[in-house]
């Protein structure tokens, strides 16, 4: 019994001091002190980001009196009702690019969970040797800040009146608007079949327009039917066409004999704005060696583009469609001002690409058109 106590007494005291160590930020000191390479310090960076630890985040930074913490924290919560802020960063790899004694070029691959599927960042981020610990320098935000002006409202615009029950007057149903598909190309690809093409709407009205089809054998059996889902411009105005693209998985050109290609559409209430230029288009490749069609969005209305959706039709040198690729941007469009975007084209369809247009369709937190 005369042991147990001293024993106990020693525990305890041991506990308190490592609470008290805890408590005091020793634990935090020696968490940044094991930022001993400039990969690490990183990883250690986007781990506190992913469990939304941003005071820790921000204390990484070599440059924090630079940065305003609620600008880098929308770095990865997102503003203005975009795609981050319906997004959580589920996982990232860490490579060296470029290192010396004092500072090195560390590239991050963010992979993020969203509403509309998985979405992928590639970040190049600089890092400093302070003392013996290594810290990110966050890039300083050069965003334009505009001042008030006034943007004249003049687009054109469609309402739909409808019948209630109690009402006497007009009729209650319409018939749907008048959609064509224009297009349509089978391409066999690794592990799918894919169709694209374009749909125009030729009626004087808005369409909400969805494309599917179905695949037939040679005895006219039903092999699969899909539909375009996310890879087409749902809301088309009058005259207006739209790229589309439906995938098959795990399907084989050789098994399929005929496709029965179905486009519904429905009238909607739809207006032209707002009106999303698109400059700067090029095809390149990326720091990753992928082929990629970049360009800038602009908003040219006075309202936020919550969640802007790329859609881009590449045709070859008869002017076919060859392929259709889509990418929603993480960042809101404010007024006036530019956000890039990028969407991949497969690098065997990029050698045969002559031409290609661009279609920005956009989701707000309202409305969707």
């Amino acid at each position: 019994m005369k042991r147990v106590l001293p024993i106990f007494i020693v525990v305890v005291t041991a506990v308190l001091l490592i609470t008290a160590w805890f408590q005091s930020g020793g634990a935090q000191r020696r968490e940044m002190r094991s930022a001993n390479s400039p990969e690490q310090a990183v990883r250690l960076m986007l781990s506190q980001i992913q469990s939304h630890n941003y005071d820790a985040a921000y204390d990484r930074l070599a440059n924090r009196t630079d940065i305003d913490k609620t600008s880098f924290m929308r770095e990865f919560q997102g503003s203005y009702g975009s795609l981050l802020t319906y997004a959580s960063l589920e996982k990232f790899e860490v490579s060296p690019l470029h290192s010396t004694d004092s500072d090195a070029n560390v590239r991050a691959h963010l992979h993020y969970s969203t509403a509309v599927g998985p979405l992928d960042d590639n970040r190049d981020m600089k890092v400093q040797k302070s003392g013996d610990i290594w810290k990110v320098v966050w890039p300083v935000s050069q965003s334009a800040k505009l001042p008030p002006q006034v943007i004249p409202v003049n687009y054109l615009r469609w309402d739909v009146i409808s019948r209630g029950a109690s009402d006497d007057w007009g009729v209650q149903n319409v018939d749907s608007p008048q959609v064509r598909i224009v297009s349509m190309n089978a391409i066999q690809r690794p592990d799918s079949v894919v169709l694209v093409g374009e749909v125009v709407n030729e009626d004087s009205v808005p369409a909400y327009v969805n494309v599917g089809a179905t695949l037939l054998d040679a005895g006219g059996k039903e092999l699969a039917q899909e539909s375009s889902f996310d890879k087409i411009s749902h809301v088309l105005l009058p005259k207006q066409v739209t790229p589309y693209r439906i995938d098959f998985p795990s399907m084989r050109l050789e098994k399929i004999k005929n496709v029965r290609m179905d486009a519904k559409a429905l009238l909607v209430a739809a207006s032209a704005d707002p009106v999303i230029e698109i400059n700067q288009q090029k095809m390149e490749t990326d720091p990753l060696g992928k082929k990629v069609l970049r360009g800038d969005l602009l908003n040219q209305s006075g309202q936020i583009v919550n969640i802007p959706h790329v859609i881009a039709a590449y045709y070859d040198s008869n002017g076919k469609v060859i392929w259709v690729s889509d990418g929603y941007v993480a960042q809101a469009l404010l007024p006036q001002i530019p956000v890039s975007f990028a969407v991949d084209v497969p690098p065997d369809i990029a050698k045969n690409v002559q031409t290609y247009r661009v279609v920005v369709n956009h989701y707000d937190t309202n409305s969707q058109s």
